[in-house]
């Protein structure tokens, strides 16, 4: 598909306050619009290049994404943080210079523009439904009507949506409550339990392989420990040189055998030839426990 317009032969753009590229003048006013218009810079188009790679394995083709904007390159820089651009012919995926793309948006609903974003949205969906086990499939309607909640606050607040952060909108979203990085248990093939493995998932290991895995000290850590737990279950032994623990002395039955003892030594000072009781003897102290 030719370029939209052969008169759009520069334009100039500023930085604003959120780091991105806003469009101040063109050489086309009657057809373009410059409010709101926002273009990407090269580190931008650069990222966008990497992320819609993994989607070329699910039907992307790359001059979609090539046609779909116009390129320029820096003629000139100007004050108060703007730069002109001049128009060319490169390719974002042929040329290593640095350019700018500003989204052909001259019709846009059926512009490079929106067929980008369309197919771009189908590539998307079909990756997340071939990566993911979802209990109903996504659907392209879906993720439009996501992308459009998200939009609308954004114009709502009065600002514009810049096309870089509305291309990264697609090719960054996940449906909620799931994580393309860490939540590995909603991918195909990870949401099998490791208890319910069967023996049959396991590797088969010839007889060379396991005698070296016998004598392989990494191993050896779970059998130390199972001889650590048995060993604390044992009766503790006493020291050597000391003898097992005595038992508790009946001190009541050593109480009885002393009254015994005094009441005989009662009955003899009363058969004594003075005839006189010997003075009572005072009751022995108990003895305390050892």
């Amino acid at each position: 598909m030719a370029k939209s317009s052969a008169v759009l032969d520069w334009c100039i753009v500023r930085l604003g306050a959120d780091h991105n590229w806003w469009v101040d003048e063109v050489s086309d006013p009657v057809r373009w619009d410059v409010d709101g218009l926002g273009i990407i810079d090269p580190r931008q188009m650069a990222h966008l290049i990497e992320l819609a790679e993994p989607l070329r394995d699910y039907g992307l083709v790359q001059e979609t994404l090539d046609i779909a904007f116009i390129p320029f390159r820096i003629e000139k820089e100007m004050p108060k943080q703007k730069i002109r651009l001049k128009r060319v012919k490169d390719s974002f995926y042929e040329t290593e210079d640095k350019l700018f793309g500003l989204p052909d948006i001259l019709d846009e609903e059926n512009g490079p523009y929106a067929d980008l974003l369309d197919h771009l949205t189908r590539c998307r969906v079909k990756m997340l439904n071939d990566v993911f086990a979802f209990e109903s499939k996504l659907t392209v309607d879906e993720l439009e009507d996501d992308l459009r909640e998200s939009q609308n606050t954004i114009f709502a607040e009065g600002r514009s949506l810049h096309p870089f952060d509305e291309l990264c909108a697609i090719l960054d979203f996940m449906p909620a409550g799931y994580d393309e990085d860490g939540d590995e248990a909603h991918r195909k093939g990870k949401g099998k339990a490791e208890d319910d493995i069967d023996d049959a998932d396991l590797p088969q290991l010839d007889e060379s392989e396991e005698e070296q895995l016998k004598g392989d000290q990494t191993l050896a850590w779970d059998e130390e420990k199972d001889k650590e737990e048995e060993e604390n279950t044992d009766t503790v032994k006493a020291p050597s040189g000391a003898t097992a623990s005595e038992p508790e002395e009946d001190w009541s039955k050593d109480e009885e055998e002393e009254e015994e003892e005094d009441d005989d030594e009662d009955s003899e000072d009363d058969d004594s030839p003075a005839g006189k009781k010997s003075p009572a003897k005072k009751p022995a102290p108990k003895r305390r426990k050892r």
